[in-house]
């Protein structure tokens, strides 16, 4: 068995005395691990850094296999390192899709986004990119938020609110009362302008009560990565 992809690493661990065990989230393959003979050297340190798009072959006796990987670097993203803020966002992406996608599953509109949010990292703006990679993750495990028009009268003017049970929008007139206990829809996420803090602190606290909620059984009810509570908390911050 063997094939040819391109991709970007997720993470890296020692295997063996010399050899490593990396994740890669490939175009045509999905999240899909694989041994690096030699991938724990000092020659390969520089190369198997989160992020950093490689380009791999991955070879095993059988499909089932774990295989092995010959990787080529084509992008570094090593410059992330000296940038707090990026690199909680490079850590966040990496660990949601470790905890979001099963293993060799492929979400090619999922990786063009993922690549372009990467690159977006280096910079200035990016944040309003993450929270619209969250809605895409959503859509790609199976529940898309419908923000298009209200539940519960089907208009498309004066949407307010998210009901936090189907994620759908719902107007202001129609909230009434129970408007205290639906999410704020803040303009972001219907694509209406740039996102201030406390937008982009409501679209993420929406993503990630339905992220938490459908995860919640392969997460064995633990949550979400602490990587994205990090990035959240340094995105809160003045």
């Amino acid at each position: 068995m063997e094939w040819r992809d391109e991709g970007a690493l997720l993470s890296m661990r020692r295997h063996g005395e010399s050899s490593a065990i990396i994740e890669v989230f490939t175009a045509a393959h999905g999240r899909h691990a694989g041994v690096v003979r030699g991938g724990a050297s000092r020659r390969s340190a520089p190369i198997l850094q989160p992020g950093a798009q490689l380009a791999v072959n991955w070879r095993a006796r059988l499909d089932d296999h774990i295989g092995a990987y010959t990787v080529e670097p084509l992008r570094s993203r090593a410059g992330l390192m000296a940038d707090r803020l990026a690199l909680a966002g490079l850590n966040a992406i990496c660990a949601m899709i470790r905890v979001a996608l099963p293993e060799r599953e492929p979400h090619l509109h999922l990786w063009h986004m993922t690549m372009a949010l990467l690159d977006a990292l280096e910079t200035p703006g990016w944040p309003p990119h993450y929270l619209r990679w969250e809605m895409l993750l959503l859509d790609e495990i199976g529940f898309g938020l419908d923000l298009s028009t209200c539940a519960v009268t089907g208009s498309r003017e004066d949407l307010a609110y998210v009901s936090p049970r189907t994620g759908r929008a719902i107007s202001a007139e129609a909230a009434g009362d129970w408007a205290p206990r639906l999410f704020p829809l803040p303009p972001v996420l219907l694509g209406q302008g740039p996102a201030t803090q406390t937008e982009l602190s409501q679209g993420l606290a929406i993503t990630g009560h339905f992220l938490t909620r459908e995860l919640a059984h392969a997460r064995n009810d633990r949550g979400l990565p602490e990587a994205r509570a990090r990035l959240l908390d340094l995105l809160s911050r003045p």
